[in-house]
């Protein structure tokens, strides 16, 4: 059972291992929401998340006799490196199943707190199954990444972090995968101060508690797909749901591309790097329908490769139309090249690459295509560079960028 006692006396265990996490005012979010946005930065923990504190919790309840036969989990990312984390600091032995899908950075990060790695399945459904079997087969202690109360307890540190230092917040959003941050978090807060608001945020592709919530009982999805790959969880903890259902306010759903426009946001307007699942909170600002309020978001990590960030920056900037790419078709003689870049510079766009393509016609006199990818101000500027083309004749249409 979650009791405040239980909270208390973890939120004291986990200051020996995590970083003091200030709340961040931002004044961008603020400004674009109508509310007072405020960002638990848990992306800036040791381990990059605020997984540790289930973790280190959890370890700190154990038996002597439980931790000499070494500890197991199963983890997207995250939660294996909080516990290869708390088990080093504890002098424990620590394996970690993880999808073969888990970013390098998160598979090596782990490894280098000392714990085995094993890759196993696509989801981390298919991972835990396997962590279950090593854990018959070796005896191992399983620690569960949110299915277990001593977990729940330690991420529910958080709230009281938040309510302590801002007593008045209205609204707290917290990202959801399995469900433990959720059940910490909102049932400390409902301990502390009904009146808050906690909602729980989930990738669309993988919302199993919203689903799951509506049918009055756990569920299992079919599949997951969402880039929010800490989140891409097909069933909620069968434990913690009672807890989810009696103390959530809400569950709301967001979409991939919102994740990436939320990225974007956050490095050029808070010099952030939060990981997709940490942005759910971020890009869910904008589904409140609320004015004047003060609002918590949880940065609940920011472990994400460099590969994945060139693509999410990339895919950000498209979708905000400040890269974009036209085809035009133009007679093959010299100089019509350079009236297109006239053009173009005229109305400041600044291209960043060429394709010249010579045989979309039979008449190469008649018409070679030129695709022209350019960098823009945004939307605005977009429209004005097209409707320059437009009036020289060259009737631009835009395309899908290649980058």
């Amino acid at each position: 059972m979650l009791t405040l006692e239980k909270f208390e006396e973890a939120s004291e265990v986990v200051k020996q291992v995590t970083q003091e996490t200030k709340l961040v005012y931002s004044q961008y979010f603020s400004e674009q929401t109508g509310n007072k946005v405020y960002f638990k930065p848990e992306n800036m923990q040791l381990t990059g998340a605020y997984k540790v504190r289930g973790a280190y919790y959890t370890i700190s309840t154990l038996s002597q006799e439980e931790k000499d036969k070494g500890l197991i989990t199963a983890s997207a990312g995250n939660h294996a490196q909080g516990v290869a984390y708390a088990a080093k600091a504890f002098g424990v032995k620590a394996v970690i199943v993880m999808p073969t899908t888990t970013p390098l950075i998160k598979v090596n990060r782990t490894k280098s707190y000392g714990a085995e790695v094993v890759l196993y399945g696509d989801v981390y459904d298919e991972a835990c199954a396997h962590a279950y079997e090593l854990a018959d087969k070796e005896g191992y202690t399983f620690i569960h990444p949110f299915d277990d109360l001593r977990v729940a307890t330690g991420q529910g540190t958080i709230a009281m972090e938040i309510v302590k230092e801002l007593p008045l917040v209205d609204y707290i959003l917290v990202p959801v995968g399995g469900g433990g941050l959720a059940t910490g978090v909102s049932t400390l807060v409902k301990m502390l101060n009904p009146n808050i608001k906690v909602i729980g945020v989930e990738p669309a592709g993988a919302n199993c508690l919203q689903v799951s919530r509506k049918n009055g009982k756990v569920t299992t999805l079919p599949g997951v797909n969402t880039i929010a790959d800490g989140t891409a969880v097909k069933t909620p903890g069968e434990k913690i749901f009672p807890y989810l259902v009696k103390n959530l306010d809400d569950v709301i759903t967001v979409e991939d591309d919102e994740l990436v426009v939320a990225f974007l946001d956050m490095v050029e307007n808070h010099k952030m790097v939060v990981e997709n699942s940490g942005l759910l909170t971020v890009a869910a600002l904008k589904h409140l329908d609320v004015q004047g309020k003060k609002v918590v978001s949880v940065l609940s990590g920011g472990n994400m490769d460099v590969i994945t960030m060139s693509s999410v920056v990339q895919l950000g900037l498209i979708q905000r139309d400040r890269i974009f790419t036209v085809s035009v078709l133009l007679p093959d003689k010299p100089g019509e090249l350079v009236n297109v870049a006239t053009v173009i510079a005229n109305e400041q766009g600044n291209v960043i690459k060429l394709e010249h393509n010579q045989f979309v016609s039979t008449n190469r006199n008649a018409a070679v295509e030129l695709r022209i990818t350019l960098e823009a101000f945004g939307t605005e500027h977009k429209a004005r560079i097209v409707e320059a083309l437009n009036q020289k004749g060259y009737r631009p249409k835009l395309i899908r960028p290649s980058l």
